[in-house]
């Protein structure tokens, strides 16, 4: 009995860890941005196999899609703008719901003013997901990343 019990700690452990896996990495195009234009970056977040995310749309009231929130000091960030997701049928759900595997970008601009005073720029982005298997989904997570680029 106390080794069917340790097992089971041990796979929900593995389990949870896992759910935690997914990396969050971004960069501004060449690592800079020119005063007074718009330079392309993004955001991305890298899912670990035999997991998937909720996508931006997921299609099921129940499930918390996936969302990119942007900030910049002194610079103005549009977007992102979010990829489709794939249609998945899971045990745990009588629809369809759309979701993200693998690897899955969101490419935003950011725009560095004319008299921008300063030698880098940096942009803020917190992505807010919820990350399942095939048969259970974990409670939502959010995670941060700071981009910079220099400016020129």
């Amino acid at each position: 009995m106390k080794m069917k019990f340790l097992g089971l700690v041990l796979g929900s452990f593995l389990l949870a860890t896992a759910a935690s896996g997914q990396t969050l990495t971004g960069s501004i195009t060449g690592g800079t941005a020119s005063k007074g234009k718009a330079a392309r970056g993004s955001v991305v977040l890298s899912i670990p196999g035999g997991l998937h995310v909720n996508s931006s749309r997921p299609g099921n009231r129940y499930q918390i899609p996936t969302s990119v929130r942007l900030s910049a000091a002194g610079a103005r960030v549009s977007g992102p703008s979010y990829p489709r997701g794939i249609n998945r049928k899971f045990q745990f759900s009588e629809t369809t719901i759309n979701v993200y595997e693998g690897t899955v970008r969101f490419p935003f601009t950011v725009t560095v003013p004319a008299g921008f005073r300063g030698n880098t720029v940096s942009v803020r982005a917190v992505v807010r997901y919820q990350a399942c298997t095939d048969e259970v989904c974990y409670p939502p997570r959010s995670k941060e990343i700071t981009i910079t680029a220099r400016v020129r």
